[in-house]
């Protein structure tokens, strides 16, 4: 063999360039090995491979599928840390500060919450998802006064923005601000006249306004838009016991302990693991440095 590259002027392939080849196909096949356990739900083997991958070199496209794989294996303080780094090597990065956010809020981290949305902010002082998180930190501050600014400016930028109706309108009715409330549900129910979480509101509001019948009537759209919504059933049965149907509150409210139970004995892990699917699933991993 040395003697036919000798005569054709072929070159023996040196120890480190053979070394540093074979460690890129280790890389590589531990990079598709964690993207695609991180797709069929092993989330624990993914995390392994991309902490390989990232020990062999840093690369931030791993971090980006690391923070995935922990965020959906529930260990949100690690996956934050995976996309500050990522953060810290690309500042601009609008996409990355707001799931900086997301993942905040689900921490309930609210200060992280407002740090990351007024990073995004000062990219872009129009992003709507930037406002909407912002107005959470508020709101788990206390600050109802700045979340409603922030989620009207938001509804000014994006006038079919429906979550920060919905979330204007619940934080207006906390605040005692019963009016106001009722006119982004009754917007919002004109829109969406099915949706379980307005139809709730609608009838949180008319419960609030003393309303008694039409407050039922909106509980009743909730159960049969959702069977299984413990609250509604709790909050039905209250109102209809306060009211004289003491047999029909006390079935309602004896459904509600039920479905809490039934709830509370179920698998809470893969209750989250859904929610967090729910919240990820259009999100391309390369899409964030594009």
């Amino acid at each position: 063999m040395n003697f036919f590259k000798a005569l054709f002027g072929g070159k023996e392939e040196k120890p480190e360039d053979r070394k540093r080849a074979e460690e890129e196909r280790d890389f590589d096949v531990l990079k598709y090995d964690g993207v695609r356990a991180l797709r069929s739900g092993q989330h624990d083997y993914a995390i392994q491979c991309f902490n390989h991958a990232l020990g062999m070199k840093e690369d931030l496209e791993i971090r980006d599928y690391m923070s995935q794989a922990l965020i959906r294996a529930d260990r949100l303080p690690e996956a934050y840390e995976q996309l500050m780094k990522i953060a810290e090597a690309q500042p601009d990065n609008l996409q990355v500060l707001i799931r900086m956010a997301n993942v905040a809020y689900m921490m309930e981290d609210y200060t992280a919450v407002a740090d990351a949305s007024e990073k995004a902010l000062m990219i872009d002082d129009k992003c709507v998802e930037a406002l909407f998180f912002y107005a959470k930190a508020c709101i788990g501050h206390g600050d109802t006064t700045n979340a409603v600014a922030m989620l009207t400016k938001a509804i000014g930028l994006k006038p079919d923005y429906t979550e920060a109706y919905l979330l204007r309108g619940e934080t207006l009715l906390s605040a005692g601000e019963t009016a106001e409330a009722d006119e982004d549900a009754c917007h919002l129910v004109k829109e969406y006249p099915e949706n379980e979480d307005i139809l709730m509101l609608k009838a949180r509001i008319e419960r609030a306004k003393e309303n008694p019948t039409e407050a039922i009537a909106y509980y009743n759209k909730v159960t049969d838009a959702n069977p299984f919504n413990a609250n509604a059933y709790r909050e039905r049965g209250e109102l209809r016991v306060a009211t004289g149907d003491e047999s029909g509150g006390q079935a309602d409210l004896k459904q509600a302990e039920e479905l809490e139970e039934q709830q509370n004995a179920g698998n809470e892990k893969q209750d989250i693991e859904n929610e967090i699917k729910d919240k990820y699933k259009s999100i391309d991993p390369y899409g964030v440095f594009s």
